[in-house]
C-alpha cells in the first residue's frame, strides 16, 4: 500500500510489455503487477508508477513537449490481494495522473522564451513532482495505506473530484 514513482526526463513507449499508460477506461488489476512482492516490508502492495516527459525547442519550431503516466508492471507487487487493496493502489495511479495533467496545464499556461526556457522547463516539471510526492505521502498517511476505511472513502472521493476537475487537460496523451 505504498508508492513509487519516477520522474525521468525521457519518453516511455506508449504501451509495452513493462508498463501500462494511465486510461480512464482501463482499470488495474491483479495481474498487472508483476514483481514479487517484498517480504521484508510491512506493505500490502507497492504501485510503482512514473510521469515522464520530454521537451524540445528551437528557434524555427518553438516548443514541444510529450507527457506520459505509466503504471510500471515489473516494479508493481501485491502481497493481499482483495478489491478494496486494488482500488487503493489504483488510487496512487490516479494521482499521478492527476500530476500528469497538472503539469500540462502548466505548459499550456506557459509563454514559451527560448532564453529562459532551459531553466522555465524545468523549474516547472520539478514544482509538479514535489506536489506529486506531497500528496501520494499525504494519500498514504490520512488513509494509514488504506486501513482507515472513512479516510479511503473520502479519499477516492477527493481523486475523482481531482481527476474531472483537470480533465481539460487530460488531452496530454496526444501532444
Amino acid at each position: 500500500m505504498a508508492f513509487l514513482f519516477s520522474v525521468p526526463f525521457s519518453l516511455a513507449l506508449p504501451a509495452d510489455e513493462s508498463g501500462i499508460p494511465w486510461s480512464a477506461s482501463r482499470r488495474l488489476n491483479w495481474g498487472d503487477f508483476k514483481s514479487p512482492p517484498d517480504n521484508n516490508s510491512a506493505n500490502a502492495a507497492l504501485t510503482s508508477s512514473k510521469i515522464t516527459f520530454k521537451y524540445s525547442y528551437d528557434s524555427d519550431k518553438g516548443f514541444s513537449y510529450h507527457i506520459g503516466c505509466v503504471f510500471e508492471k515489473n516494479s508493481s507487487w501485491g502481497k493481499i490481494k482483495t478489491d478494496y487493496i486494488l482500488a487503493h493502489e489504483q488510487g496512487h495511479f490516479d494521482i499521478a495522473e492527476i500530476f500528469a495533467r497538472k503539469l500540462e496545464q502548466q505548459l499550456k499556461a506557459y509563454t514559451f522564451n527560448a532564453a529562459t526556457a532551459q531553466k522555465e522547463v524545468p523549474a516547472i516539471y520539478q514544482k509538479i513532482m514535489t506536489g506529486l510526492s506531497a500528496m501520494q505521502n499525504q494519500y498514504d498517511s490520512e488513509t494509514d495505506y488504506s486501513r482507515e476505511k472513512e479516510k479511503q472513502a473520502a479519499w477516492s472521493a477527493k481523486i475523482n473530484r481531482e481527476l474531472y476537475k483537470l480533465n481539460a487537460f487530460a488531452g496530454y496523451h496526444t501532444n
